[in-house]
């Protein structure tokens, strides 16, 4: 017997009895779509964390220093000793914030945060709305004219900082989007004044989202806190480092944040740094940490690495009760094709046709309930994507490779002892089962 004939064979088989071939396969139709399911389900997780870690910015280094005893310049010592390192390093920038929450107005819009109950009061033409953890009152930055650069925002009106902006403790801001939406609608806010603490500013530049301008309330609680994240660094206003004496009651700013040219260039950057502030500082008059949120983010890689291989042994475990269930009914047929088996074997049929063909039943069997775990995981995955992530979320090729052939495997690893035993049948005692 050719393979042709013996994949004729198996298929009328197959058909002959739709209704158990069906319950076989849906072993196999569940293990696989939960397989795919899962594992695609944690690369959506994987995906949205890198989307946070990247709209923070890549290639950043942060760093906090500060001289208790106030006698070493640090910001500027920062950036000459990066200056230096001109063929590493193409950015540098305080990274402080306004410890306070001063009222900033517009017009008849004013943003204010009540500092004693931790949420905000937002008034826009006479009326007072409370607000929570969602409110619209900005982060208020202090940077130099290399900020926007730094932390990956790009100007989308306007212009960013200058540098003599800084110098100068020149009375100008850049908004976040999401700021200048709120405060101006769609009025150009360029070369606008908003007042701050009652100090007018002039608006020079604002910045392009980061996030979605429509935040959805879908999805899991994580993906929610991250969409939450990101939509959040729209909500900032940028103000020359120099402000600083204003609202800060003067004190040095001791965070600041330095853009290396490629990722190979984080680690012997973030080595020199920590070299250099330990000369610099010492233990017992300051503090420094330096730390890069791109070693946060492969550490995330290898723990959803992590997850996506826990998940995909859970759902393997359905898989193996689906194989157990092929065995099963591939003994169940050996048992009712007893007869055949003889008559073949007596006629001269050799062992290893009787095997070639029952586990090509048995491949089958898998191999057409994978294609429908396969088309069922895809369409799962696309409902998870939407519940979880608000996003088209569509499997890797890799995991429908994996399991189009792990599907087949199973049919033949499952189906080996059934076809082994089929073959192993005397003649004549397999032509008097009834």
């Amino acid at each position: 017997m050719n393979i042709t004939q013996a994949i004729k064979m198996s298929a009328k088989s197959i058909f002959s009895n739709k209704a158990r071939s069906a319950l076989t396969m849906l072993g196999i139709i569940i293990g696989l779509a939960a397989v795919i399911v899962l594992v695609s389900y944690a690369q959506g997780q994987n995906m949205a964390m890198q989307r946070y870690y990247e709209s923070m910015g890549t290639n950043k280094i942060s760093v906090s220093a500060y001289d208790w005893t106030g006698g070493t310049d640090i910001s500027q010592s920062l950036y000459d000793y990066c200056l230096n390192l001109s063929d590493q390093v193409v950015g540098f920038s305080p990274n402080g914030t306004v410890s306070s929450a001063p009222p900033i107005k517009f017009g008849s819009k004013t943003l204010s945060r009540d500092m004693n109950g931790g949420g905000s009061v937002i008034m826009s033409g006479g009326m007072t709305i409370s607000g929570d953890s969602g409110d619209n009152y900005p982060t208020l930055y202090l940077g130099n004219n290399q900020f926007g650069q730094c932390n990956d925002y790009t100007i989308a009106k306007g212009r960013d900082l200058s540098y003599l902006d800084v110098k100068n403790s020149s009375k100008v801001c850049v908004l976040g989007a999401a700021t200048a939406d709120y405060l101006f609608n769609f009025a150009n806010p360029i070369d606008q004044i908003i007042t701050i603490s009652g100090t007018p500013f002039r608006v020079v530049g604002v910045y392009d989202y980061k996030g979605d301008r429509s935040s959805s309330s879908s999805g899991t609680e994580d993906d929610q806190w991250i969409n939450e994240m990101i939509s959040g660094m729209d909500k900032m206003i940028l103000l020359p480092s120099t402000m600083n004496r204003i609202f800060n009651n003067n004190e040095p700013i001791s965070d600041y944040v330095v853009k290396v040219r490629s990722a190979e260039d984080l680690r012997p950057v973030i080595t020199g740094l920590k070299g250099f502030l330990s000369k610099m500082i010492d233990s017992n008059n300051g503090y420094y940490s330096v730390d890069s949120n791109d070693v946060y983010k492969e550490q995330q890689g290898d723990a959803a690495k992590m997850q996506q291989n826990f998940l995909g042994g859970i759902a393997a475990i359905s898989l193996l009760v689906g194989g157990i269930g092929i065995m099963n009914i591939m003994l169940v047929t050996v048992t009712e094709r007893t007869r055949e088996i003889g008559i073949r074997k007596a006629i001269g049929a050799e062992r290893r046709s009787i095997i070639v063909q029952f586990l090509i039943e048995a491949a089958m069997i898998c191999g057409i309930g994978g294609l429908f775990g396969i088309g069922v995981g895809y369409i799962g995955t696309l409902i998870v994507g939407k519940l979880s992530f608000n996003t088209i979320l569509i499997p890797s090729p890799g995991v429908t490779l994996g399991a189009a052939a792990i599907s087949v495997a199973l049919g033949i690893i499952f189906g080996m002892y059934p076809a082994i035993k089929a073959s192993g049948l005397q003649p004549v005692v397999a032509l008097r089962a009834d």
